[in-house]
């Protein structure tokens, strides 16, 4: 027997060629969103930018949102199903609040990022539960690690990265940051503070989108020494306007 002829109607079954349907299923509901996204690593900061589309006039832009904040010092990016990623976005608050009640200090976003990994993997196991179909890009900026960029996927894997990047033209988004960091002989991918790392971030997915971003079409998370917040859509205006003023 060939093809996927009754094995995608079960998580837990592999098919004769070893494949897990339901799980590479769920990576394709990464990109039913239709949003590309990056997360990148610089000097003293971590970010990630990612596209924001309202599908809706109606809609109230401020509640449509993919960046969470799980603690004071980790930013969540999720990309995929946004029922999905609420449901790890509290999750993952859970798990950091419940590792600082425990522990007296405030979780590591490498922990984190592997306990989150942990769950998904477990999804595939039980016929009784679906994978997320959400990938989840957390920074952080703390003492141990320093800058920092985690990426988990449906399937259970993790890894830390310079830069990652998640979404329909991922592909592409990626080459173009192998292509700077080949130029880079220390590894360090932007020199400067977090605003040059956004201003990167934002030209990178511009160019590989082909596309001219507004304050509005972008959300952007920064992670510093002194935590992870948001950008405001004037923030991101400001540097919008700067990477106009470099060109």
């Amino acid at each position: 027997m060939s093809g996927s002829a009754g094995f995608d109607r079960h998580i837990t079954v592999f098919s004769p060629e070893g494949r897990l349907y339901q799980v590479e299923y769920a990576f394709k509901a990464v990109n039913s969103s239709n949003i590309t996204c990056l997360g990148l690593v610089g000097e003293d900061s971590s970010v990630v930018v990612s596209q924001k589309k309202i599908p809706d006039k109606l809609l109230d832009p401020s509640t449509i949102s993919y960046i969470f904040q799980v603690s004071d010092s980790i930013g969540m990016l999720a990309t995929g199903a946004i029922a999905d990623a609420r449901s790890l976005a509290m999750r993952a608050r859970a798990e950091a609040a419940e590792f600082k009640y425990k522990y007296g200090y405030e979780m590591p976003v490498d922990a984190l990022a592997k306990r989150m990994a942990n769950l998904a993997q477990l999804y595939t196991q039980k016929a009784y539960m679906r994978p997320m179909g959400v990938a989840l890009t957390f920074v952080s900026v703390d003492d141990e690690l320093g800058p920092s960029v985690f990426k988990t996927d449906p399937a259970g894997y993790y890894f830390r990265a310079i830069a990652t990047s998640t979404g329909p033209k991922q592909q592409e988004v990626t080459t173009a940051l192998e292509r700077a960091h080949k130029k880079k002989k220390d590894g360090v991918l932007v020199k400067g503070d977090w605003t040059k790392v956004v201003e990167f971030a934002i030209i990178t997915l511009s160019n590989a989108l082909s596309t001219e971003f507004r304050k509005n079409d972008l959300e952007v998370g920064v992670a510093t020494k002194d935590g992870f917040r948001s950008l405001t859509p004037d923030e991101i205006d400001e540097r919008l306007i700067a990477i106009a003023e470099q060109d």
